[in-house]
């Protein structure tokens, strides 16, 4: 199954006000989307599975645009949350007292069936709150990190989600020196956001389905330049031995770095990646997000790994 993920950040906030979503009204905005990706035939692609990753703003009006269609359009098509609470609502405990935080439950009743959990932004974000306190404990912070990664993927999965876990090096853990030196410093970090992320998984794993994103931190952003072929695949590999070593199955892993049109033939011919997360579509002018260029993506996509990846 070819996994391909869509991004959609901060899509509720219109043009006119700073963001990037094309129209004023941002619900009749997601409806399209949904529509558009339904006449596309999007959602119904063999051996491929398509989640939108949406604000929880645009969550319950995606969740009733699709539930609305035809199922047989809509049989591979998901919506997920980006992200949730390290804490979750309990029977008979804590009813949700989790005020500008979404618990997975929630996220759950809201319609999604997948949530992205350690983005690069949202490690971003927890580092810069927990360095501004403890400056130079870079390393201890990104453990600590890992640790909370992990308490929200157990929440996700005990809520019955699936989870897109995103791990990835910066400039700073990758370090200098040839390819070969900085493997070592790669190997270190990837093992321990793999190893500690997915801590106690093992028994979901029978109904709930986990891939691992692979994003390369240090090269996310504009006029960043992104790793060649042989990075990503030596980083996918990595991905899937340590996963298969440690809690015995191999992932899906899918390409976090962004699928877009010019990268998306070359990333889908490296054996050891299964698809993709898309951000936007357009790059140059007013960039955004559309479904005509999502639909040139995935079918690059598929062109480039001959639609062999079932």
């Amino acid at each position: 199954m070819v996994e391909i993920f869509i991004n959609l950040k901060r899509f509720d906030v219109p043009i006119s006000m700073g963001g990037i979503c094309p129209a004023n009204n941002p619900e009749s905005w997601i409806k399209s989307v949904i529509t558009d990706t339904i006449k596309y035939g999007l959602g119904a692609l063999p051996g491929v599975s398509l989640t939108y990753l949406l604000p929880e703003s645009l969550l319950v009006t995606a969740r009733n645009s699709i539930t609305d269609i035809i199922t047989n359009l809509t049989k591979n098509l998901s919506i997920g949350s980006q992200g949730v609470f390290r804490e979750n609502i309990v029977k008979g405990g804590n009813f949700g007292a989790f005020t500008t935080n979404l618990p997975a439950l929630a996220a759950r009743n809201l319609g999604c069936t997948w949530a992205i959990i350690g983005h690069s932004e949202e490690r971003r974000d927890k580092f810069e709150f927990i360095h501004g306190y403890q400056p130079g404990q870079n390393a201890a912070i990104n453990n600590y990190i890992n640790e909370i990664v992990n308490k929200e993927v157990i929440c996700a999965l005990d809520s019955g989600i699936n989870v897109l876990l995103c791990v990835g090096e910066t400039a700073e853990e990758r370090g200098d020196g040839s390819f070969d030196v900085q493997k070592r410093n790669i190997d270190r970090v990837i093992k321990s956001q793999l190893k500690t992320g997915l801590k106690n998984t093992e028994k979901y794993l029978t109904d709930r389905k986990i891939v691992i994103g692979y994003e390369p931190r240090w090269a996310i952003g504009p006029g960043k330049t992104p790793p060649d072929a042989r990075y990503i695949g030596y980083i996918s590999e990595l991905i899937k031995k340590t996963v298969k070593e440690s809690y015995l199955f191999e992932p899906a892993v899918v390409y976090g770095g962004g699928l877009k049109e010019e990268n998306a033939g070359e990333i889908a011919s490296i054996k050891t990646i299964d698809g993709g997360l898309v951000a936007l579509t357009r790059f140059s002018g007013r960039i955004g997000f559309e479904v005509d260029g999502l639909k040139i993506i995935i079918e690059k996509y598929l062109k480039g790994n001959g639609s062999t990846k079932k």
